[in-house]
């Protein structure tokens, strides 16, 4: 039977619970436990794929196609688990099976209430995971803080978990914050408030994460386990890291985490070894290089609705190149009246335009891609990013003035993107989410990059580029260099007389992890270094 560990936050949100739930995640696995990871929403959405990424920040994509929350980014790039639509699930999924059920007659006309059908089939979900993988321990992250109305059924039902597996078999950690007020004092009182919450629900937790951005001694922590009725080993501190979350295995580590949690699930005496952690951080803290990449998008999108791309740059500079890397936000709305784009670009080595919703700043991404490729920097274009490049190109050197996409301009006399059903070849293609499969075609530079005619790629997209269009690019310098493996859909295009310019339909930042980078980037990092080594001399 597998073991659980339900992870929860309270005083605030933003605590980093999934960054901490995935670095828990790494270090039993680098004690040799096999893992699972689980994600409880509080949201009545049935998932992630129609909430604005302002709220929500961006939508990770499994690899069956599973639109999620970017707590899953986490637990992939912290852990070697696959992760699946069952490593996710929302209060909105849980009464949407349930309502299911009882439409079936499933509950015998019974009254169908919030306990025991909502929890148990929490509950359900919890333990499924555990059976269906066989991990020796599932880490459970409920979503949201303790006092929030909408994690009450997901607090009831472990709760309850907690109570019929046994405290050797469930554990409670909670993450809280000690706030450091005017004057550099450490307050505990919000700690002491939150745990009072979850016990109030009859959860009382074992093990206690504060984030705080200041030291704490051990007064402080005999303090705050004498007040939280915890043992004063259990009190643990999750401080601001100085250049990654990746230091947090390290951190964690070295004040006994993964030892405490193995005393606490009786999971015997465990040697861990992190040195894919300690070899990461030996390479973030001595560069060789350096690197500024431009990443241009929407204003409020700029952080987490781009963490995926942004951690796979970080990748890619730090394993795959020894450099440090600056990103340089930019948002696409203050280009569209710049009248200096050697100012807004000045010392950056590549220019990345990762996914984007909506036209707003669509006039500056367009602009940078017109930048980039005249200016003959290194260009990375995803999902919308490829597609500029064909409307780009059809715009300025194929002189079709109203080129555009059908996601913005319906009438265009030249829709060189739009959706598959408004396409009129025959064999358009459908709509693609998860992993698919990608034919890369030879002696294109995408091809050198992979070395390979077969790659599976993630995708999220609904608009594509129509072929009819595919012999003026090809003659303006707009070269296919990878397919749909139903020959359907265009999958990327570089430019031809361009030292590195590549635009790519899927989302390869899904795949980046810290130890291996995806080559795309890692490509990308490379052509970058070089042209900043090329222009700095």
């Amino acid at each position: 039977m597998s073991k659980y560990i339900l992870v929860t936050s309270g005083v605030c949100s933003s605590l980093g619970k999934g960054v901490a739930a995935s670095t828990i995640g790494s270090l039993l696995e680098c004690s040799g436990l096999k893992i699972a990871m689980l994600k409880c929403d509080p949201y009545i959405n049935v998932d992630a794929g129609n909430i604005s990424p302002y709220q929500h920040g961006e939508v990770y994509v499994t690899e069956d196609g599973a639109e999620t929350d970017l707590d899953l980014g986490n637990f992939s790039r912290f852990t070697s688990i696959k992760l699946s639509n069952e490593n996710c699930i929302s209060i909105g999924k849980v009464y949407e099976n349930v309502i299911k059920n009882e439409r079936a007659g499933r509950y015998n006309g019974r009254t169908v209430q919030v306990i025991p059908h909502i929890t148990d089939e929490i509950k359900r979900c919890i333990r499924h995971l555990g059976d269906t993988t066989k991990a020796d321990v599932v880490i459970v992250e409920i979503g949201g803080t303790v006092g929030d109305i909408e994690a009450v059924p997901y607090l009831e039902a472990i709760r309850q978990l907690i109570r019929e597996v046994g405290k050797n078999n469930a554990i409670s950690v909670h993450l809280t914050l000690i706030p450091v007020i005017t004057g550099g004092e450490l307050k505990s009182k919000p700690t002491q408030h939150s745990v009072k919450q979850l016990q109030e629900v009859g959860v009382q937790p074992d093990i206690l994460l504060c984030r705080c951005e200041a030291p704490v001694d051990e007064s402080m922590k005999k303090k705050i386990a004498l007040f939280c009725n915890v043992s004063e080993g259990a009190v643990f501190i999750s401080p601001d890291v100085k250049k990654s979350i990746y230091e947090l295995p390290i951190i964690f580590h070295e004040q006994q985490l993964d030892k405490k949690i193995n005393e606490k699930l009786s999971l015997g005496n465990r040697t861990t070894d992190i040195r894919q952690w300690t070899n990461f951080i030996e390479k973030l803290n001595n560069p060789s290089k350096k690197v500024c990449i431009a990443m241009v998008g929407k204003k409020d999108y700029l952080d987490n609705c781009y963490k995926s791309v942004q951690e796979s740059l970080f990748h890619a500079a730090v394993t795959g190149n020894n450099a440090s890397v600056t990103i340089k936000k930019i948002d696409a709305e203050t280009l569209e009246d710049a009248k200096n784009f050697d100012e807004s670009f000045k010392n950056v080595d590549g220019i990345v335009i990762p996914g984007n919703y909506g036209q707003r700043g669509f006039l500056g991404l367009l602009s940078t891609v017109k930048y980039a490729r005249e200016h003959k920097i290194p260009y990375l274009g995803i999902d919308l990013g490829m597609q500029l490049m064909a409307i780009d190109t059809a715009r300025y050197l194929c002189n079709w003035e109203d080129a555009d996409t059908t996601e913005f301009m319906q009438n265009s006399n030249y829709p060189v993107i739009s959706l598959p059903e408004e396409q009129s070849a025959p064999s358009a293609g459908v709509m693609k989410l998860g992993a698919n499969e990608v034919t890369i075609i030879e002696k294109t530079r995408l091809y050198s990059i992979y070395n390979s005619t077969s790659v599976i790629e993630r995708h999220r997209s609904k608009y594509t580029f129509d072929r009819r269009y595919t012999k003026d690019m090809t003659s303006h310098g707009l070269i296919t260099s990878a397919l749909a493996a139903d020959d359907k859909q265009v999958e990327a295009f570089e430019w031809s007389d361009h030292p590195w310019g590549i635009g790519v339909q899927y989302h390869p930042e899904f795949l980046s992890r810290p130890a291996k980078p995806h080559p795309l980037f890692d490509s990308f990092i490379q052509a970058s270094i070089a042209y900043n080594e090329e222009h700095t001399l």
